[in-house]
């Protein structure tokens, strides 16, 4: 049997119309945001998500808020076609996909100055520096610092953002997210507490290849020598996880032990943190894994240099 094709929808109102609709009628949400150039690892959260609700939603919005200027928007791989076709592969399909042109395009700033941002050393997102009269950010302020919120200063800002815009455009009453970007996950999940959306957001584990390399929409850029050396990630982790099984119970050594598995592979680490999954803080002493505080969880951000 044909799959269903999915209602194409780029308008934020008639988002909000088709939502409000469902809603009318009983049905349940499940939404699924995405950036496109999607793989099996997006189509697993949508098979998650069947699981939650009568209707699927995914969006497909590339969102200029969480890239400084010198980072890769310009580049980010782009095909919405072949996304739609991949979408058709899923069971149960997708109902709707909102693919927006833009987000943040509301003319000019208010008061006259900083419209284009930028100014006196501040760091700010692709979406200031093109001009666009966006003032209002959502921070989390505590989960954002540190990890990849230190190299990337306005990525989780921009993130957090987008993703309490797209639920007040989309209206779901489940969100489904992968915990590949980890951090993100949990900012994610703790903007949805503070702020009470009446949303329930699932993470779900990595979607990995068959040789361990974590799937992700820009591996097209990796060089297949760079796909060898980013292979060295998962085994890093995979090596830390049996060492801790096994016994080792000093942090140090565990972190220590992924930093050299990726360094010994000729990659790059930006950094390398064994953090408790409940209260996120650092994890020093040693760790006593009867301890719920000590179950933990470590968090690495690999380095590599994107095309221009």
């Amino acid at each position: 049997m044909a799959q269903k094709q999915p209602l194409i929808v780029r308008d934020k109102n008639q988002m909000r119309n088709w939502s409000r609709s469902m809603r009318s009628q009983s049905k349940l949400i499940a939404f699924v945001p995405t950036m496109g150039y999607l793989h099996q690892g997006h189509l697993s959260l949508i098979t998650e998500a069947h699981k939650h609700a009568n209707v699927v939603a995914v969006s497909i919005y590339v969102n200029p808020g969480q890239f400084s200027p010198n980072e890769d928007l310009s580049t980010y791989p782009s095909d919405f076609e072949g996304d739609v076709q991949k979408l058709l592969s899923v069971p149960g399909g997708v109902d709707v996909v909102f693919n927006p042109k833009n987000l943040y395009d509301y003319g000019e700033s208010e008061g006259g100055e900083g419209g284009g941002g930028g100014g006196g050393g501040e760091v700010v997102s692709c979406v200031e520096k093109s001009g666009l009269g966006h003032e209002s950010w959502v921070r989390v302020e505590k989960l954002e610092k540190g990890l990849c919120g230190k190299s990337r200063p306005v990525f989780f800002r921009g993130v957090a953002t987008i993703v309490a815009k797209l639920f007040n455009i989309v209206e779901p009453d489940v969100a489904v997210f992968g915990k590949k970007d980890y951090q993100q996950w949990r900012v994610i999940q703790r903007m949805v507490r503070d702020l009470d959306f009446s949303i329930k957001v699932i993470g779900c584990e990595i979607t990995r290849e068959n040789d361990g390399l974590a799937m992700s929409s820009r591996n097209v850029h990796l060089s297949s020598e760079e796909r060898e050396k980013a292979l060295s990630i998962n085994k890093s982790l995979s090596r830390a996880k049996s060492a801790a099984e096994d016994g080792q119970i000093q942090c140090e050594k565990l972190r220590n032990l992924v930093i050299q598995c990726i360094t010994d592979a000729g990659g790059r680490i930006d950094y390398a943190e064994v953090r408790c999954k409940y209260f996120w803080s650092i994890i020093k002493s040693p760790l006593n894994l009867s301890r719920k505080a000590h179950n933990f969880t470590i968090l690495l951000n690999y380095l590599h240099t994107l095309p221009p």
